[in-house]
């Protein structure tokens, strides 16, 4: 279907959304190339709503990479909400790339971004509604390659029936290697296109392996079936990070984050037991202050945004805090310009930091201490004595913050009822010392997630909490947090475990998940529109059990279903990690000791094969060292996000 075709139909059905900004393109910076004269098509797809695809940093990265090539073209494709879907199937509109209005067929490339497992049934949907068999076995080299990548890539399984080839790890360099190498093998078959892709770093086909089970049901084996195919796929990692991109797309709609991020640095060496991003993310890397700075700069010049967030997993740990928010505070602090720095940790944060960001507003202050007990919290790694958790909140709202904002998680390993009871009297704890300094002003927002043992952390081994006992925790936490001053978020049961059964999957749960797509599952990321019941229908069809995958404890020993996924940290490190979980035991910040957890070694080969320049551990100020240093009133050690 050519692109006028297109848009005459769009101007048929356009007006009768919601929301028709979220299908018309066209927004300030986007880059839109004359289709015929560009050798080689790239659509990257966020299998949500625009809404939430906008706010997607790694999307806007890939689209300005292979965009700053002058033979490619990338476009834009976002899922359509459930009123387009229906005028676009009943108009029999394919769907399109919001730049050239161009079909997805009719791309060399689908890069679909898979940031986290709620995801799997849209890029079902999607596939459809571009006119694609969902399986990739049914796909030839007429249809465009459909690649993915993100964090719930890590293990890949659940999904290796529909994607072609995912990206492990990090996809800035890989994703213009990928583009080059089907560039040069248009018209090849498929078998010859993914053979060429899985001889690439960090590029995972999942056809060219074989998995065996157990008659438990327990993955015996992953092998590779032909040569190019390697037993274990390392994950691709940057060794420098590129210069931050600064020509943000400015949305047609209001969006779920309507700010420009940097990413001011990537990793973390906290090894907080259940954090998936934590791991997965080593090393540790860090951008320069005067990259920074350059980057706000060109930012504000190019998209008129107010609003600017600094992101990493732990921000205060950059090497660099203080130096960036006194440099930010000299050029902009008279400016109107708003900056964020989430991911605050207050044993390496001053308070003054806070007020250089230009959060002048004090509406609220936000730190996860995970959990309520020095107990749980050694447990979990995530260390700090309970009267600091106080005089953090005290120190806080004597600064003017009215609402502190507290998020925890119930169901970690070894978690009692009197952990979960802790909760409450911590949160009720925290709202006295506000109202010593604030009477009746001061709050306390409380969120409680579900913990969700993830692939390659220390609790990869452990069974999730059972829907009983999370019921009988969360009405506990109704009946504590209440009352004027206490406000209380919990997520849903049926949204744990789906995120749970996902999570720890193996390649048996494609067929459920394609079942559950054609019993109408969509947007299960929503709550309004998950429907659990749908999935526990394919689950029986399907002749599996949802709780062998969430509730059953693993051996030691155990093959998971992504052991042949190298995210470059050792098995026998996590092993050991979660063994001294169970002993209470806890590690320091990496930074101050290194622990050998194997993403040393495994960085410097890849950087021997991919011929990237040399790294080596940054030159970092130890943790206690920077504590000595006397950077500002210094708060309490509570780990702030």
């Amino acid at each position: 279907m050519h692109r006028d075709s297109i848009e005459r139909q769009l101007e048929r059905i356009l007006l009768r959304t919601t929301k028709p900004g979220r299908y018309v393109g066209g927004e300030y910076n986007s880059v839109v190339k004359d289709w015929d004269t560009i050798d080689f098509k790239v659509a990257l797809a966020f299998p949500d709503i625009y809404d939430l695809g906008m706010s997607n940093l790694g999307i806007m990265i890939l689209y300005d990479q292979i965009n700053q090539q002058p033979d490619m073209l990338a476009e834009r494709v976002f899922s359509p909400w459930t009123d387009m879907e229906a005028l676009m199937r009943a108009e029999g509109i394919p769907l399109y790339s919001l730049e050239n209005k161009r079909p997805i067929r009719a791309f060399d490339l689908l890069g679909i971004s898979l940031p986290y497992e709620q995801l799997y049934t849209n890029v079902l949907n999607l596939l459809d509604l571009a006119g694609m068999p969902v399986r990739s076995l049914d796909r030839d080299e007429t249809f465009p390659v459909v690649i993915a990548g993100g964090h719930a890539c890590y293990n890949p399984e659940p999904m290796a029936d529909f994607i072609d080839a995912f990206v492990i790890g990090e996809g800035e360099e890989v994703v213009v290697e990928i583009a080059r190498a089907l560039q040069r093998l248009r018209g090849a078959s498929r078998d010859e296109q993914l053979r060429a892709l899985a001889r690439i770093q960090g590029v995972y086909v999942p056809r060219f392996y074989e998995v065996t089970y157990h008659p438990d049901g327990t993955v015996a084996e992953v092998c590779p079936t032909v040569p190019e195919a390697p037993p274990r796929v390392l994950k691709r990692i940057v060794p420098v990070l590129p210069p931050p991109f600064t020509r943000f797309l400015v949305p047609n709609i209001d969006t779920v984050h309507n700010r420009a991020p940097i990413e001011i640095m990537r990793g973390c060496t906290r090894g907080c037991r259940f954090c998936h991003a934590g791991m997965i993310t080593r090393p540790v890397r860090e951008r320069p202050v005067a990259e920074v700075m350059a980057a706000i700069e060109q930012i504000i010049a190019n998209t008129g945004f107010e609003e600017i967030s600094l992101l990493s997993l732990s921000s205060s740990d950059y090497v660099y805090v203080h130096e960036l928010a006194d440099a930010i505070h000299a050029k902009y602090h008279d400016s109107g310009l708003s900056l964020s720095l989430p991911s605050l940790r207050i044993e390496s944060t001053s308070a003054d930091l806070l007020d250089k960001l230009g959060d002048t507003r004090r509406s609220g202050f936000t730190f996860a201490p995970e959990a309520a007990t020095e107990k749980m919290r050694d447990l979990i790694n995530k260390s700090v004595p309970h009267a600091q958790v106080l005089e953090a909140a005290r120190a806080v709202y004597e600064r003017g913050w009215r609402t502190i904002k507290l998020y925890f998680m119930i169901g970690h390993p070894e978690e009692t009822l009197d952990d979960v009871q802790a909760i409450a009297d911590l949160c009720r704890a925290v709202l006295a010392e506000g109202r010593r300094v604030l009477g009746g002003k001061a709050n306390v927002n409380v969120g409680v997630s579900t913990f969700i043992p993830k692939p390659h952390t220390p609790f990869q081994w452990v069974p999730q909490d059972t829907h009983e006992m999370v019921e009988l925790k969360q009405r506990l936490l109704m009946d504590q947090i209440r009352g004027h001053g206490l406000h209380l978020r919990w997520n849903s049961i049926e949204a744990s475990e789906f995120e749970g059964f996902l999570s720890r999957g193996d390649r048996r749960l494609g067929w459920v998940i394609q079942r559950a797509w054609e019993l109408g599952s969509k947007f299960d990321a929503w709550d309004s529109e998950h429907r659990h019941d749908l999935w526990l229908q394919a689950f029986r069809e399907a002749g599996l059990s949802p709780w062998f995958y969430t509730h059953r404890p693993r051996d030691l020993d155990e093959v998971f279903p992504w052991d042949h996924i190298d995210a470059a940290v050792h098995k026998k490190f996590l092993r050991e990690d979660y063994l001294m979980s169970l002993r209470g035991e806890t590690r320091v910040d990496c930074r101050d000791n290194c622990f050998a957890c194997g993403i040393l070694p495994k960085f410097k080969d890849l950087r021997a094969q991919t011929e990237a320049p040399a790294w080596e551990c940054p030159p970092v100020t130890p943790v206690s060292a920077r504590k000595r240093a006397g950077q500002g009133e210094r708060l309490p050690n509570v780990a702030l996000i």
